[in-house]
């Protein structure tokens, strides 16, 4: 039994644990500039794959990766499906090029898409199989399915302009491919789910949320989110969203998240008040200014005063205000690592 992991779906229920947790999430931007390896590498030799995840847990042993063994190729996947023309490199993630950012085009020709057949989704589908089955004698697994949001997958094949005027301009045409699109994406998680021998979770990256206003949220977006998290009730349901936006707080709270990694330019007590009780929070130490550029000295401090912040609230899981960035020394991380073992020492 993984017992870090036991303890993490604990915390993300809102139980009370024994100890704070430090949960980090992990991908692609970082993981092959961290392993000094080229990005290919990382994605083609299942091997190398497997020996740098098992290997992450033993250099960060208080640390929880998110969803953690997460196969992935930056946003490619999802891109991928709807015909997003994809651009390979060795030092990055794939970048994605829209198929086309004629709405028009879309309204007509949008269906939703196959996660058996489209795209790159059936090749991490069957790397998913592949690495249950390696990870088994270990007692570990892959419990988390991934996806990428309603609005960044619909912005990597349509482009971002073309989508943010249409939430404004011609909602009567974006919403069908809204809802097309969230078709997709219940069926990618849904799909990844089935391959998972321990299954406890969903997890959805979306930072283009946080860039409209609260009243093209609940009219736009809303009904196709609150869709997404309804369907997964009684899984562990995580929020990605590290993009500021304070004025969309209050409406989350409502939206059937459990657990939200939000920016690190909101206080934690803050993020708190406008967000309710309910939610268990994920950050918040700055993810660049301090993850790539500060100190080991100054992420300590900065975790701990995290840690301090949230000392009365037990719905906090420490970890940076969003993703592990590229380029982020493993030294800050282990200043993470201390931070969260001496605090659970004297507490």
């Amino acid at each position: 039994m993984d017992k870090h992991w036991e303890l993490f779906k604990k915390a993300a229920r809102g139980e009370k644990t024994d100890q704070v947790l430090l949960g980090l999430i992990v991908d692609s931007p970082w993981i092959p500039g961290y392993a000094g390896i080229d990005t290919l590498d990382y994605y083609l030799d299942e091997n190398l794959w497997f020996d740098i995840n098992m290997g992450l847990r033993d250099r960060f042993p208080e640390a929880v990766m998110i969803p953690g063994f997460w196969w992935e190729y930056g946003m490619a996947i999802e891109a991928s499906a709807f015909g997003g023309h994809l651009l390979f490199h060795h030092d990055q993630p794939p970048s994605v090029e829209p198929f086309s950012t004629d709405l028009q085009f879309w309204a007509t020709h949008i269906k939703k898409q196959n996660p058996e057949t489209s795209g790159l989704m059936p090749l991490v589908l069957r790397q998913i199989e592949r690495m249950d089955h390696r990870m088994e004698p270990y007692g570990l697994g892959q419990h988390i399915a991934c996806s990428r949001g309603i609005l960044t997958v619909t912005s990597w094949f349509m482009g971002v302009t073309t989508l943010m005027e249409s939430l404004i301009s011609d909602p009567d045409t974006i919403t069908p491919i809204l809802e097309k699109v969230t078709d997709t994406i219940i069926d990618w998680l849904d799909a990844q789910l089935k391959r998972m021998r321990d299954p406890d979770g969903v997890m959805v990256l979306d930072d283009l949320v946080g860039m409209i206003s609260k009243r093209q949220y609940q009219k736009m977006v809303e009904p196709h989110f609150k869709r997404i998290w309804n369907h997964f009730e009684g899984k562990i349901r995580i929020y990605h969203n590290d993009t500021p936006c304070e004025h969309l707080y209050p409406v989350f709270k409502n939206a059937g998240f459990d657990v939200f990694n939000f920016s690190h330019k909101t206080e934690i007590s803050e993020t708190r008040r406008l967000i309710g009780e309910n939610i268990v929070l994920l950050g918040n130490v700055a993810p660049r200014d301090l993850g790539v550029f500060g100190t080991p000295d100054q992420v300590y401090q900065a975790a701990w005063n995290c840690l301090k912040q949230a000392q009365d609230d037990g719905k906090l899981i420490l970890s940076f205000g969003g993703g592990v960035s590229p380029a982020t020394p493993a030294e800050n991380i282990d200043a993470m690592c201390k931070a969260i073992k001496e605090w659970n020492f004297q507490h």
